[in-house]
């Protein structure tokens, strides 16, 4: 079973929060390949980027470490819960960072997975970042598209007219407005007659004992939205996303759109070396902890960060 160390490593000007998972029998005389791991939206290392993801890469071998963004969990930097599409990017790079300072990583070869929203950031820093070698994304989603179709109700203009008037009362005093991402309960996001797969998924893994962690709070800094309502992960993915990619996705389809999206950027991606696997029976949420379908996820994405990463080489 894997072993893990908690770290606290250098970003903009705070720390970042970050769980290292170590192979079995690790020797830190020798060199393993190494995957960062990026947790969804709203959601923290100790959820399925680590507990899931993270410990089964390093039960495969790797060196996986999976953090907390800027803002969020257990990382530092203020006000609190923004989710902002550069520094969500930026996060990877300075974790990459911290690894090719470890003398037991093989820089040469590390890698980075996303879940959900943190794919979609991922993609974003795998096309700047040219030390990520190998791109997989579970469920991968674009923030972006999201905050202008579902999340500002298809109004991102009316959104960010109501985000200028936040604004400005904060500035003469007034309180934040904190957003939640979901309904506090199952039985409220039914009685509010919220029936979609995903959103009642969410609620189920995110407010329950099933996926609930302290750092997961789901929501959203209201005045901090902004950027992200320009900003679109796949913008010239046709380009510079040319690094190998594995995109899973399950193939029953919710409001999060990780079906769309991730089909999008499987099509789209410059990549010569991309894989699609489309898991059967699978929503959204299955893919986070779910045995069965997780274990399905990692049967292609361990060979697939072999291959690229050269595991055991």
């Amino acid at each position: 079973m894997a072993e893990k160390q908690t770290v606290s490593l250098k970003g903009w000007a705070w720390d970042i929060a970050a769980d290292v998972y170590f192979p079995p029998s690790f020797d830190p005389a020798k060199k393993y390949p190494a995957i960062v791991s990026g947790h969804p939206t709203g959601s923290c290392k100790a959820q399925t980027s680590g507990n899931i993801y993270g410990t089964a890469l390093a039960d495969a071998g790797f060196v996986v470490i999976a953090f907390d963004a800027s803002f969020q969990g257990e990382s530092g930097g203020e006000p609190r819960l923004v989710e902002d599409p550069g520094f969500r990017t930026s996060d990877f790079s300075f974790v990459i960072d911290y690894l090719v300072t470890q003398p037991y990583v093989d820089d040469a070869n590390i890698g980075v997975l996303g879940i959900c929203g943190g794919a979609g950031y991922a993609v974003a820093a795998t096309k700047i970042d040219r030390r990520i070698k190998a791109l997989g994304t579970v469920v991968g989603s674009n923030v972006g598209r999201l905050m202008r179709e579902g999340f500002s109700e298809y109004n991102p203009l009316g959104m960010l007219e109501a985000l200028a008037a936040q604004r400005t009362a904060q500035a003469r005093g007034a309180a934040a407005q904190i957003n939640p991402l979901l309904p506090p309960s199952v039985q409220a996001a039914k009685d509010a007659g919220l029936t979609d797969i995903d959103v009642v998924e969410a609620t189920d893994y995110y407010k329950t004992d099933r996926g609930q962690a302290a750092g997961g709070e789901t929501s959203f800094n209201f005045v901090y939205q902004g950027p992200l309502a320009t900003w679109d992960a796949y913008d010239r993915v046709e380009t510079f996303l040319t690094q190998p990619l594995c995109v899973v996705i399950g193939d029953k389809v919710g409001a999060f759109a990780s079906y769309r999206l991730s089909m999008e950027l499987y099509g789209r991606a410059a990549s010569k070396d991309k894989e699609l696997v489309v898991v059967e029976g699978a929503s959204h949420y299955d893919l986070y902890d779910r045995p069965e379908p997780t274990g399905e996820a990692l049967a292609h994405l361990v060979p697939f960060f072999g291959t690229h990463l050269h595991l055991g080489d």
